[in-house]
């Protein structure tokens, strides 16, 4: 969240900034510095009746001790008056800080000075691209063919469980899920993140606390009778971990991985791009989540960025990264490069990781903060990146590695599956 002062001292900055993220609703920003205002004057009018209020109160002591009871009865009845009076601003700024606070809430983070102007995905930079194209056969099948033929997801059945888009996997498709799960984990932790395994659903404070709320409300599983949210990545409830707290700066970076499955409504999507597991409703990723120093925070994503494309190329699948576009981000995000990796029978790239910057955005909602060596506190930058997301990685898999003999398990994955070949 950004803060009013920024806003103040920024207003051009913050504007050119916005309108980069293809943000449309500019007139907040002039919202946000009038609201500020007006709880400044009102603050500033409080604090002054509050100062003479205390004035006279010890006047009236002054005055009792002097056997003027009279004078001093009327210094209690200005008192009582001034009472109601600064009761009626207490209630005026509160009503202004909750408007101000809910338009701050709505204003998305500002995208890094580096991050390319656009509109779209057409629009995003290619930063590198890695591996080797498969060569497959005109009559090789794309993923939910294969998914059919080697029985490793049951969708109808997951349809009359629950509905469309929630996948039951089977078998050696269950099985492949849980080998990538715990090579994710593994990968991960061999590089020094700190495995959780986090609730999978949070209340408000916490989806507020990373920006999935307000923006992405529509897109969450909302459980109404309780106020808790189902979450859409992982994320959310490793973030809030740190929420409300100072990190000593000996334990700094702090680096966190989670697997949890995901759910999200994806409300609105449709065609040829939501077939088979292109798009589901449900499905599990691992993530890694990093806490660092505000001057560090930028060699901390290049580390994540070279750490996940790492294990992109361990599973020997062809990918690109990109940079995104000011107006292809997330309503947080500050910077963010995207993994695709190419599904070959579909001819397409699918995206399979995204790893963010935060700057201080999430951190200032959920103040996380640590302290320098002269004792002054800051706040820390939040980072994160899908390490990875299942459904397309198997997508990619399955439609790559399709041979006469079977399905071949990447190298790196076989004592996990406990296979060389899905048959």
């Amino acid at each position: 969240m950004l803060q009013p002062a920024f806003i103040r001292a920024n207003r051009d900055k913050v504007m050119a900034a916005l309108q980069k993220k293809q943000f449309k609703e500019l007139e907040l920003v002039d919202k946000v510095i009038a609201l500020d205002d007006q709880r400044k004057s009102l603050q500033s009018q409080s604090d002054e009746l509050l100062a003479k209020r205390n004035t006279v109160s010890k006047e009236i002591g002054a005055l009792m001790g002097k056997g003027e009871k009279d004078a001093a009865e009327a210094k209690k009845a200005e008192v009582a008056s001034m009472k109601d009076q600064i009761d009626g601003f207490a209630k005026e700024l509160a009503e202004t800080e909750t408007a101000l606070e809910s338009i701050l809430y709505r204003i998305p983070n500002l995208p890094a000075e580096s991050v390319p102007a656009g509109s779209s995905a057409e629009d995003n930079a290619v930063v590198r691209q890695g591996g080797t194209m498969p060569y497959l056969p005109k009559q090789a099948l794309c993923h939910w063919d294969l998914i059919t033929q080697y029985d490793l997801v049951d969708f109808q059945t997951g349809v009359k469980i629950t509905g469309s888009g929630f996948p039951l996997y089977k078998g050696k498709g269950a099985k492949l899920q849980r080998a990538l799960i715990q090579y994710f984990l593994d990968y991960n932790t061999t590089a020094g993140y700190t495995e959780y395994l986090p609730p999978h659903v949070v209340n408000s404070a916490s989806a507020y606390g990373t920006g999935q709320l307000p923006d992405k409300e529509g897109q969450m599983y909302h459980i109404t009778a309780d106020e808790l949210y189902l979450i859409p990545t992982a994320e959310v409830p490793v973030t809030n971990i740190y929420r409300d707290e100072i990190i000593p700066a000996s334990a700094l970076p702090v680096k966190m991985t989670a697997y949890s499955p995901c759910f999200r409504r994806e409300a609105g999507s449709f065609g040829k791009d939501v077939r088979g597991l292109n798009r589901v409703h449900q499905f599990d990723k691992v993530e890694i989540v990093a806490l660092t120093e505000a001057s560090k925070s930028y060699d901390t994503l290049e580390l994540m960025v070279q750490h996940v494309e790492r294990l992109i190329q361990s599973l020997e699948l062809p990918y690109r990264i990109l940079l995104l576009c000011g107006g292809d981000m997330s309503f947080a995000s500050a910077m963010t490069y995207d993994f695709e990796v190419y599904s070959a029978a579909q001819q397409k790239w699918l995206e399979v990781s995204s790893v963010s910057n935060f700057e201080s955005f999430q951190t200032n909602r959920m103040k996380i903060r640590t302290k320098d060596e002269s004792g002054k506190t800051n706040l820390l930058h939040s980072l994160n990146g899908s390490s990875l997301a299942l459904p397309r990685i198997l997508a990619s898999l399955l439609e790559n590695n399709q041979g006469p003999e079977g399905i071949r398990i990447p190298q790196v994955l076989q004592p996990y599956f406990g296979a060389a070949v899905i048959s």
